[in-house]
């Protein structure tokens, strides 16, 4: 019985924690409609933050709270709030989640920036030693105090909510801003105090749940994952069911970790499911759990769905393969090594496009497909056999499938949250599962934490050497872009962006809806499988890092800055990514900075290698341009050139002379690039500085119209 309370007051300081962190995220959602997925990044800054002011600079403890918690954390809210949040309105979900995310990954990389990763910072809890003793068992003041501000915590959300009229504002504010200003109140104050004190709570739930991890940035950031569990029992409103889940989640995790070793289950698969005891509980919820979201209304957002040319689509798939095949005769094999990896990434980014830019789905777990693409690959095709590569799209495409059963009872934030768990579910068990022997059969799903990947020969031609894997996987790109716009200008694709507009119309209407989902689903997984299965070979070893979620979360971002919609967009995040753009572009100015500027070539320097900070910086712009610079700043103008053969011609005969120079050595590679890039990029908008009707909207997914054009077709 002793070591039952012990276990129960160990997991009451945890779920305590949890309930702080959880009810902050549905605080925020509750009252501005965005869930934030830099929940955790804000924790993981604010216990840094203190750590710095208590430890570092040796403030004491009271003031550095004060400072902390009462001033810096609440002033971020509000900026917060007033520089990104509030451009949100009108935006989409995906935009909305993704903006967070950008959010997330710029506070990741900005603490990696400021606090050397690898420095050990000791983090003591408070009253450090001091124990009450109850029954026999010793609780440390910390946890007490970690119960009690909890409990605080409760009831003020509680009162404030529920007794006050700024309450009641706040609740109001998300569904209608201007009938809120209609009756007196400031909408924009409202959302500002709202996001202030969600950045106190996570604040201050970092600085609570420090001490008992590592203070490093990665688990402090992700620490939120295990916080979703208890925010969607509280179906992202009700706080009391939020800290009720917060208790069974933190309680079931500690009794597991205590009793394991009387259950019946091999203690080598033990551990890593430990650590994903609080994403299976939400992956339950979810499933088990009512739908939350059944009769959502139509929402006009600003976001566009172009309809992509037959024309530019092969003319761009034809450039492609043309450039890949000139610059595997310039390139060193050294910089064709690194560059191999990038058509595997962007078809893994190009997966994204049938499913969240048509479906309108928000999957946060195609890096988890990828990986299950590589394995394929390494168990499979050890001869390179071209038919892993079959295995490597059908098995991540049946494994879609069942992640989309969820979509039928779940949509928007909902489902999105249990593909969040299911990539945390791989990477925290899955992936990292020792060998083991299961119907008779040993199994090392990634042979101990790393991958060796063989190139696939096709009729005896092998793709092993870089030149000849760059050239395939251009051409692998190529056809699966192609093979995407054909999905979108088919009827399917028409279906899909209708449903992705209103999927009560398409019910009415009499559209499959379910069928449409498994469908999109699976070839999104699918093809999320074999760019994995290329971005390995392209690699030739692979880890459990390189599919992490945290990799699906940074493509998608990528993606919708660039375009969701465009197939450009994926090749763009395929070289940024892939050929780390980042690192040699700022690499390259540091090199530049004259020996007296020392500061500058060091802000260089950094930058290069924190690829988190100018990735969050530019997803932080969506509120502003929700149809990434892609879609709205190079494509226009490029159909528009397409359609004028003397401009088209003046920038091909000018890219020719470009690559003449280069193989005949007058100029070197940065040169080339340079001018490549010039022409591609910046003359377009020479020539063209101001496309009319580039943002109109494309209607063609219009539900009625989708449905009675396939009415006439007989389908």
């Amino acid at each position: 019985m002793q070591q039952f309370f012990s276990y129960t007051v160990s997991g009451m300081g945890t779920a305590a924690i949890y309930a702080i962190a959880a009810a902050g995220l549905v605080l925020t959602y509750t009252t501005t409609g965005v869930f934030n997925f830099a929940h955790g990044a804000t924790s993981m800054l604010g216990a840094f933050t203190y750590w710095q002011m208590r430890f570092a600079w040796h403030l004491p403890a009271p003031v550095a709270l004060v400072l902390c918690l009462g001033v810096l954390a609440p002033l971020f809210g509000m900026l917060l709030e007033r520089g990104v949040m509030r451009y949100l309105d009108g935006t989409s979900e995906t935009t909305k989640v993704v903006t967070t995310i950008s959010l997330m990954l710029g506070l990741l990389g900005l603490s990696l920036w400021i606090w050397n990763p690898s420095a050990s910072r000791p983090f003591p809890r408070f009253w450090e030693g001091e124990v009450l003793t109850v029954g026999g068992v010793r609780i440390p003041y910390h946890v007490v105090a970690t119960l009690a501000i909890t409990g605080f915590v409760a009831i003020v959300l509680w009162l404030m909510l529920k007794r006050t009229r700024f309450g009641v504002s706040m609740r109001a504010v998300v569904d209608d801003r201007s009938l809120v200003a209609l009756n007196g109140a400031r909408p924009h104050v409202i959302s500002m105090a709202s996001w202030s004190v969600g950045t106190v709570l996570a604040a201050m739930a970092g600085v609570l749940i420090a001490p008992s991890l590592k203070l490093s940035a990665l688990p402090l950031t992700l620490l939120v994952v295990n916080a979703y569990a208890a925010a969607v029992m509280g179906k992202l409103k009700s706080l009391p069911l939020t800290f009720v889940g917060a208790l069974v989640l933190g309680l079931g995790t500690e009794y597991l970790r205590g009793y394991q070793g009387s259950l019946r289950i091999s203690q080598k698969l033990m551990p890593g499911f430990l650590a994903s005891v609080p994403v299976v509980i939400l992956l339950v919820v979810l499933v088990v759990g009512r739908s939350p979201l059944r009769g959502q209304t139509i929402t006009r957002v600003r976001e566009t769905v172009q309809r992509p040319t037959w024309a530019g689509s092969t003319g761009m798939g034809a450039g492609i393969v043309l450039i890949a095949a000139l610059l595997s005769d310039v390139l060193p094999r050294t910089d064709l090594f690194t560059l191999g990896r990038i058509w595997g990434l962007g078809i893994i980014a190009l997966s994204l496009i049938p499913v969240v830019g048509f479906g309108g789905h928000l999957s946060l777990c195609q890096m988890s497909f990828a990986g299950v693409g590589m394995v394929m690959v390494q168990h499979l095709g050890g001869g390179g056999s071209p038919l892993a590569l079959i295995a490597a799209a059908a098995v991540p495409a049946v494994l879609g499938m069942i992640v989309a059963i969820p979509s039928f009872r779940l949509s928007g934030i909902y489902f999105a949250l249990s593909t969040a768990a299911f990539a945390v579910l791989m990477d925290r068990w899955i992936f990292l599962l020792p060998r083991f022997r299961f119907l008779g059969m040993d199994w090392d799903i990634f042979n101990g934490g790393s991958l060796d990947l063989r190139r696939t020969r096709f009729f005896g031609l092998s793709t092993e050497g870089n030149r000849a894997f760059f050239v395939y996987g251009a051409v692998a790109f190529a056809l699966v872009s192609v093979a995407v716009v054909a999905i979108r200008r088919s009827n399917y694709g028409q279906r899909l962006i209708a449903l992705k507009d209103s999927p009560a119309a398409c019910a009415t209407l009499g559209m499959n809806i379910k069928v449409a989902k498994l469908g999109v689903f699976a070839v999104s997984a699918g093809l999320a499988g074999l760019g994995g299965a290329l971005y390995g070979q392209g690699m030739q070893s692979a880890t459990t890092e390189s599919v992490q979620f945290l990799s699906s979360l940074t493509l998608l971002m990528v993606m919708v800055v660039a375009g969701l919609n465009s197939p450009g967009a994926a090749l763009f995040a395929g070289v940024f990514l892939g050929f780390g753009l980042n690192n040699v572009i700022f690499g390259k100015l540091a090199d530049l900075v004259p020996d007296r500027l020392g500061w500058a070539e060091g802000f260089f320097d950094k930058m290069g290698t924190n690829t988190l900070i100018v990735v969050g910086l530019a997803g932080l712009s969506l509120g502003r341009h929700p149809d990434g610079f892609v879609a709205t700043r190079l494509r226009p103008r490029w159909d528009q050139i397409l359609a004028r053969p003397h401009a088209l011609l003046g920038i091909g005969g000018t890219l020719g002379v470009a690559y003449t120079a280069r193989v005949s050595g007058l100029i070197g590679n940065w040169p080339f690039a340079i001018v490549t890039l010039v022409v591609l990029v910046f003359v377009p908008r020479v020539i063209i500085p101001k496309v009319p009707g580039a943002n109109a909207r494309d209607l063609s997914g219009d539900p009625e119209e989708v449905m009675i054009r396939a009415s006439a077709r007989g389908h």
